[in-house]
C-alpha cells in the first residue's frame, strides 16, 4: 500500500503541469513502428552472475483513431552457473484514441521461472487518458483496465483472479536523451492483499537517428507465488536499442 501511496502522490505532482499539447493526427494510411532493445549484465567475484534481455515491440496505427502494439520481453539469466531467469511476456493492447480519451483491450501470455509460473494468461478492457502528448513522443498518461486472468503454477495449484490494472506511463526526452517510465498497480478485486507492482524504467541516448544507448531498470512484486521463489525481482542493465519507422 505504500508503493501506491507513493504513487498517487507522484501523480498529484505531476497532475497540475498538464497542458493542450496533442499528437498531430496523421492521414489515413497504416504506420508501422519498430523498436527493439537488448540488454544485459555480468558480475563475476561474490556472485557470477549474467543476464541477457531483450524487449521487441512492433506498433501498428491506421488512420486517425487506432492502434495496434504488439510486444515481446524475454530475459535469461544464471547465477552461479545455474539457472535462474527465464521469462516470457507477449501482449497485445489494441486501442482507440480521441483527443486525450483511449479505450483499450489487453491481452497477454506469461511464463516465468523466477516466480514459479508455468503459464499465465489474460483478458481484459479498460478506458484511459493523455494528460499530455505531441508530436515528439513525449507523453504522461493513465490507464485502468479490469483484467481477468488464469495463472498455473510450477507447484500444481492454479489461480483464477479478476484484477484492477492502473498504469501511469511517462514518456519525456532531452535533447539526446529520452526517459520512460511504466509503473502498474494490480491488486484483486476480491482481495486487496493480493497484488502485483512493477516498474520498468529507461534511459536511452541517441547515438544515431535509429540506434541508443540503453540503461534498464526493472522491479516487480507479486504477493502470490510458488514455495522457494522470491516475491520480489530487480535487474539493472545496459544495452543498446533500434527503432525505425514504415
Amino acid at each position: 500500500m505504500s508503493r501506491l501511496y507513493v504513487l498517487l502522490c507522484f501523480f498529484g505532482l505531476l497532475l497540475p503541469f498538464t497542458t493542450r499539447a496533442q499528437n498531430q493526427q496523421q492521414a489515413d494510411t497504416t504506420l508501422i513502428v519498430y523498436a527493439g532493445q537488448l540488454t544485459g549484465a555480468y558480475s563475476r567475484g561474490g556472485v557470477n552472475r549474467v543476464l541477457l534481455a531483450t524487449t521487441q515491440a512492433i506498433t501498428f496505427t491506421r488512420g486517425k483513431h487506432l492502434g495496434l502494439p504488439l510486444n515481446l520481453n524475454f530475459a535469461y539469466g544464471k547465477q552461479d552457473g545455474l539457472l535462474r531467469e527465464r521469462e516470457l511476456l507477449l501482449n497485445a493492447t489494441p486501442y482507440y484514441y480521441k483527443g486525450r480519451f483511449r479505450a483499450y483491450a489487453l491481452g497477454g501470455f506469461e511464463r516465468s521461472n523466477l516466480r514459479g509460473i508455468t503459464r499465465r494468461v489474460q483478458l481484459g478492457a479498460g478506458p484511459g487518458w493523455a494528460f499530455y502528448s505531441d508530436t515528439l513522443g513525449r507523453e504522461l498518461s493513465v490507464s485502468n483496465l479490469i483484467i481477468r486472468e488464469q495463472t498455473n503454477f510450477l507447484d500444481g495449484t492454479t489461480k483464477v483472479t479478476a484484477r484492477n490494472s492502473a498504469r501511469l506511463k511517462v514518456v519525456y526526452l532531452f535533447r539526446l536523451l529520452t526517459f520512460n517510465s511504466t509503473t502498474l498497480y494490480q491488486p484483486s478485486l476480491g482481495d486487496i492483499s493480493n497484488y502485483r507492482f512493477s516498474n520498468v524504467s529507461t534511459a536511452a541516448l541517441k547515438l544515431t537517428n535509429d540506434l541508443a544507448l540503453t540503461l534498464s531498470y526493472n522491479y516487480s512484486h507479486e504477493s502470490q507465488f510458488s514455495e522457494g521463489k522470491s516475491p520480489d525481482n530487480t535487474n539493472i542493465t545496459i544495452g543498446f536499442s533500434y527503432a525505425t519507422k514504415r
